[in-house]
């Protein structure tokens, strides 16, 4: 346990957080109950030897999340095979276990629930990361994050070669267009903030360009450029001249990812990292005879 609480540490993830998760997972599977099936059809002696495989090409992460899981559920003989945001290919053995074959068992769904998701979250990010490579542009997540899963979906955006932008509401300041109208204007919800939290980072969302032209006047860190054309965004790139950074937002596509980061921009904003990844799929299969 100690050995993976390094390596989770190591790989920026939270020990006791992520040992949570996986205890309320596992709570949930068996709904203060038992595995009826495999109390039914499996000895308490019986031992097996099972691989982690990847059924489908792309980039894996949450596999120190799996180690997490065997380990509370009384498997401790592992091995993780691959790294953190490794490219994989189909028919990859990721992570090999053996242990009581009731264990492996009732880890089995919790692990590959959260391996599945977060590779998803990789190989996604990372087909976006491909569409805008030759650009300065970065690809970010948002907080459209699985509640309670924030911190592990995010680590898989990073792991697919993305960047996390603020983790909670307390990180940044992120002024947005019902903050502006309950504040009056943008710049009076600007100036209130400023008093406020001086020393914070503020990013300031625009609809338009003649927003972003009362904006240049105050100089913040980043300004948002919401739902905003390919011409827009070029033309917000003109106006800004560099003064601050602009990130895009809104009708982002991997189709037309390339076009918005040839503007310029320096960050495309994609919610859909995280909401809308297919999973990934990957199998615990048993090895016959084992």
């Amino acid at each position: 346990m100690n050995q993976l609480r390094d390596n989770l540490k190591l790989i920026g993830l939270s020990p006791n957080h992520i040992f949570q998760q996986v205890k309320d997972a596992i709570a949930e599977d068996l709904a203060g109950g038992e595995d009826v099936t495999s109390n039914a059809t499996i000895s308490d002696s019986q031992v097996s030897t099972a691989d982690f495989i990847s059924k489908s090409d792309g980039v894996v992460s949450g596999l120190h999340v799996v180690a997490a899981v065997l380990e509370y559920c009384g498997v401790n003989n592992y091995e993780v095979l691959v790294d953190e945001g490794m490219q994989v290919k189909s028919g990859k053995v990721l992570i090999t276990a053996q242990g009581n074959t009731k264990k492996l068992l009732l880890a089995e769904r919790t692990a590959l629930n959260f391996l599945s998701h977060l590779s998803g979250i990789s190989t996604l990010t990372n087909k976006w990361v491909i569409q805008t490579a030759g650009t300065k542009c970065k690809i970010r997540d948002t907080r459209k994050t699985t509640p309670g899963l924030r911190q592990l979906e995010k680590f898989a955006v990073k792991m697919g070669g993305g960047e996390n932008h603020r983790l909670s509401l307390s990180h940044s300041v992120l002024l947005k267009d019902n903050h502006i109208v309950a504040a009056g204007s943008i710049t009076k919800a600007f100036k209130l903030i400023k008093e406020k939290y001086p020393t914070k980072e503020l990013e300031i969302e625009v609809d338009n360009l003649d927003q972003l032209s009362e904006v240049i006047l105050l100089q913040p860190n980043l300004v948002l450029l919401d739902n905003m054309s390919v011409d827009e965004c070029q033309k917000a790139v003109e106006i800004v001249k560099g003064k601050f950074q602009l990130e895009a937002s809104g009708g982002l596509t991997l189709e037309n990812a390339k076009a918005y980061a040839q503007t310029g921009v320096d960050y495309l904003a994609v919610g859909a990292l995280t909401h809308s990844a297919p999973a990934f799929d990957i199998g615990l299969d048993f090895r016959k005879g084992k």
